[in-house]
């Protein structure tokens, strides 16, 4: 049922943020893998077995992403997922990610209890996806508010799917208005 067409991996190393340069340098990094889509052009009122089939997929996407970061996951603090449908598909379509691209990161990070923030949409070739980052054990470190931004030039064609992950080793370079730091993480529930 998943034929994959390709996948992208890119990793920006950040030294700064217009301030002072980091001792260590953020890595910031995203995977998109463009699959066709079994869906597009008709409605299919049961797509629910595509999640299931998609769950080696999203493995190997999170396995990649953090092969790309560095290979340890004890480094990496945050995470976010989405998916880009083209034009024959629809926004449900992008859902089937959710369990297949979160779940993966969660399992691979270990100890990563808050929800992974998601964004899915319909769009054309070479869309932009900004895909939302948190950190991975408490989405209220304010810190670690953050996105990257996803495109890859031929795709999703009209029937294909692109599909998100992402991932960072820190937050932002100079964070600095306030909120939950990650060394205040109490109650891992999560949230705080």
């Amino acid at each position: 049922m998943i034929e994959v067409r390709k996948i992208v991996v890119t990793v920006e190393e950040v030294r700064h943020d217009g301030g002072p340069p980091l001792a260590t340098p953020v890595l910031k990094g995203a995977l998109a893998c463009v699959v066709k889509n079994p869906f597009a052009g008709r409605y299919e009122p049961d797509i629910v077995p595509m999640m299931e089939a998609l769950k080696p997929i999203g493995l190997e996407c999170a396995q990649k992403l953090i092969a790309a970061l560095g290979n340890d996951p004890s480094r990496i603090e945050a995470y976010g997922k989405g998916s880009l449908v083209g034009a024959a598909g629809e926004l449900e379509h992008g859902a089937l990610w959710h369990v297949p691209g979160g779940y993966a990161m969660r399992e691979l990070l270990g100890q990563a209890l808050a929800i992974v923030p998601s964004m899915t949409k319909v769009g054309p070739m070479g869309a932009v996806l900004d895909v939302p980052i948190h950190h991975k054990d408490a989405a209220y470190v304010r810190s670690h508010f953050d996105g990257i931004t996803v495109a890859v030039a031929d795709a999703p064609r009209a029937d294909e799917i692109l599909f998100a992950l992402a991932m960072t080793t820190g937050g932002r370079p100079h964070a600095r208005v306030g909120g939950l730091a990650k060394e205040d993480i109490a109650q891992w529930n999560g949230l705080r």
